[in-house]
């Protein structure tokens, strides 16, 4: 039984000393791909994953909150008057949801997220278009990516596509909070802890899904501003076979102390690196990856033919796989490519981004995420110099940068009509 798995932790057998040396498995012997998308055993059990969205019950707030100016929000720190809660545990699995005014948590002290870091969340937005209309963009790709990092670390999946209609119900609870101008949303923050009250370390006994949301407003409420980034080698954000992939809050706290080193030298954010072996030339190499908060684009021009390349890290397992990375790709694919632009997930080095700076080939680096939708970068420190990427002094985004965000927000906001990704509730 599944709930078994979350009761009983397995227990070590004392095996006699020998001196005798097993044979290696095979397996061993050849090289391993490693897997970044592990979960729990339990994961896709459809019991334990199931939610009724018909059980759903809503209290109303007795005291609703004033609506905050729109030049007056503050990414984060004004939230509406609900949440949405779900309780999860082994025997039961999800139970009936339920939209509750906003209120403190109560846990014990005891409870495993707290000792463990049992916790995994997703960042989305919800929008008004000009008719009125609230929109989500690409919810599915948000649910999946959630029900992935919470596998990871044993806590519970969830039907996706049930989320969905929940968050549904709730955007239309709060719509008098989501900003009918464009380039204002409404930040949805769907987070998941482990509950379990216990001290011992496996995998929790019970967990709580919930959402909160904040009206938010544009990223550069006035204009473009290009980002500095230092290229960081003396720490490392994740590794192979680590949970890079996996948008935990226990990815983020270690990146606070690089990135306000990063800040004390006068970058924004660092532009995390991963020291490897180039297969092709055998030398050591610092791979780019992502960048804090965000994935990273750049657009280099080849040497031989002068092709434009859209390059970007693979998903490899040491990035996330962002909505709006896809999306990037996606779009690039349908819109840059009938133009003559190249596009690439691809591993590449801090040295071909240097070379192609020095050459005169890095036209534009940008970062992808769902708070800017795309942050233009000025120039990226590393070994000692400051390396220019590509824009002029008199500007501040680049023109790819500007169209993938005109294009995405073009869909986000409903106008482009029709469009897939663009989810009317």
């Amino acid at each position: 039984m599944a709930a078994s798995l979350r009761t009983l932790l397995p227990k070590s057998t004392p095996r006699p000393l020998t001196r005798h040396r097993p044979a290696v498995p095979q397996c061993l012997l050849r090289p391993q791909r490693r897997p970044y998308a592990l979960q729990a055993p339990d994961a896709a059990d459809p019991k334990l994953k199931a939610i009724d969205v018909s059980q759903l019950t809503t209290t109303t707030t007795t005291t609703p909150k004033d609506t905050i100016p729109h030049n007056q929000l503050i990414f984060g720190r004004n939230f509406t008057d609900h949440m949405l809660s779900l309780e999860w545990t082994a025997s039961e699995g999800w139970l009936a949801p339920r939209i509750t005014p906003y209120q403190n948590l109560s846990l014990d002290p005891a409870t495993c997220v707290l000792h463990y870091a049992f916790e995994a969340f997703e960042g989305m937005k919800a929008y008004k278009d000009r008719n009125g209309d609230v929109r989500l963009f690409r919810p599915d790709k948000n649910m999946a990516r959630l029900n992935k990092s919470v596998a990871r670390i044993a806590l519970p999946t969830f039907d996706g596509a049930a989320m969905i209609e929940l968050i549904k119900r709730f955007c239309a609870l709060e719509e008098r909070f989501i900003p009918s101008a464009r380039g204002y949303s409404l930040y949805l923050r769907p987070n998941m802890i482990g509950t379990q009250r216990t001290l011992g370390v496996g995998p929790p006994g019970s967990a709580l899904l919930y959402l909160i949301a904040s009206p938010v407003g544009p990223y550069y409420p006035t204009g473009f501003k290009a980002i500095s980034l230092e290229a960081t080698t003396y720490a490392v954000r994740a590794w192979p076979g680590g949970v890079g992939a996996s948008k935990l809050g226990a990815n983020y706290a270690p990146c606070i102390v690089p990135q306000m080193q990063a800040a004390s030298r006068g970058f924004q954010q660092n532009l995390w690196l991963f020291e490897d072996v180039d297969q092709e030339s055998g030398k050591k190499e610092d791979w780019v990856t992502e960048v804090g908060t965000m994935n990273l684009f750049a657009c280099i021009r080849d040497k031989k033919t002068g092709q434009p390349e859209l390059v970007t890290a693979p998903l490899d397992g040491t990035i996330l796989d962002g909505v709006v990375r896809d999306s990037i790709l996606t779009l690039a694919r349908e819109r840059l490519v009938p133009e003559g632009w190249k596009v690439s997930e691809r591993r590449f080095h801090m040295r071909e981004v240097c070379e192609a700076a020095d050459e005169g080939r890095l036209l534009e680096v940008f970062g992808s995420g769902t708070a800017a939708v795309v942050s233009p970068v000025r120039s990226i420190g590393y070994q000692g110099r400051l390396i220019g990427c590509g824009l002029p002094e008199d500007k501040e985004v680049g023109e790819v940068t500007l169209r993938m965000k005109e294009w995405i927000e073009g869909i986000q906001y409903g106008e482009e009509e029709g469009h897939a990704w663009s989810w009317k509730i």
